[in-house]
C-alpha cells in the first residue's frame, strides 16, 4: 500500500456552505461597523449573519482579522467596479464615475478610518488591496485625461478625499438618512472634473503620497 506523497495530497477546498457563511459574516460586519463602529460585539455580528459565534471565530480569530477582511473586500469591489466599467464601455470617465458611486455604496468613508485606528495599516493583505484600488483608479484617470475627458489639474488624491468627504453624513445625521443625497452630490463633483475646466483650482493636484505624509 502506497502512502501519498506531499505533492499528491490536495488541500481540501472550502465547502460551499462554509464560503457562504464567511460572506454572510463579512456583509453583516460591514453593515454593523458602519452603523455602530468597529467595537460592535462580535456576537451581534454573528446574530445578524445568522451563524453561531464559533463560526465567526473559526473564520476570523480576532476582531482585527475581521475588520481587515471587511476593508479589503470593500476596496476590491470598488476597484472591480471601475475595471468592469472600463471593459464594458471603453469609456474611462464612465469607469471613474462607477468607481466613485460604488465607493459611496460600500460606505468607504465610514470604513477607511478604521484602517489607522484599529489595526496595523501595513498588513500585507491591506497594502495589496490598497495598491489594487489605487492603481486601478490611477489608470482610469490617466486614460480619461488622455482622452480629453478629465481636467488636467486633479490627482487620485483629490478623488479619494472628495469621495470620503461627500459620502460621509453631516454630524448628527444618520448615514442611511443621508443616502438619497450622497449620489446627487457626488455627481456634482464628477461634473466638476470634466474637461475643459471652468476655473483654476488653488494649489496643486493631490497625490496619494500627499495623503500619506504625517
Amino acid at each position: 500500500m502506497q502512502t501519498a506523497t506531499p505533492e499528491q495530497r490536495k488541500v481540501p477546498r472550502p465547502r460551499a456552505d462554509a464560503l457562504r457563511n464567511r460572506e454572510r459574516i463579512v456583509t453583516a460586519a460591514r453593515e454593523m461597523f458602519v452603523e455602530h463602529g468597529p467595537e460592535v460585539p462580535l456576537d451581534e455580528i454573528a446574530r445578524r449573519a445568522g451563524v453561531g459565534n464559533a463560526t465567526v471565530y473559526r473564520n476570523f480569530p480576532d476582531r482585527d482579522a475581521l475588520v481587515r477582511e471587511v476593508v479589503c473586500s470593500v476596496m476590491d469591489r470598488t476597484a472591480a467596479a471601475a475595471e468592469l466599467a472600463l471593459a464594458e464601455t471603453g469609456d474611462a470617465f464612465e469607469a471613474l464615475e462607477r468607481f466613485v458611486h460604488a465607493a459611496a455604496d460600500e460606505r468607504i468613508s465610514a470604513l477607511c478610518p478604521m484602517v489607522s485606528s484599529t489595526f496595523d495599516k501595513h498588513h500585507p493583505d491591506l497594502e495589496a488591496a490598497r495598491e489594487r484600488v489605487e492603481s486601478q483608479v490611477a489608470e482610469v484617470m490617466d486614460r480619461a485625461r488622455a482622452a480629453g475627458q478629465l481636467r488636467s489639474d486633479v490627482g487620485v488624491g483629490d478623488v479619494m478625499i472628495a469621495v470620503a468627504q461627500l459620502s460621509r453624513p453631516p454630524a448628527g445625521t444618520d448615514c442611511f438618512r443621508a443616502d438619497p443625497f450622497v449620489h446627487r452630490h457626488l455627481q456634482l463633483f464628477l461634473d466638476g472634473l470634466r474637461a475643459p475646466a471652468r476655473s483654476v483650482l488653488p494649489g496643486t493636484a493631490v497625490t496619494l503620497e500627499d495623503l500619506r505624509r504625517p
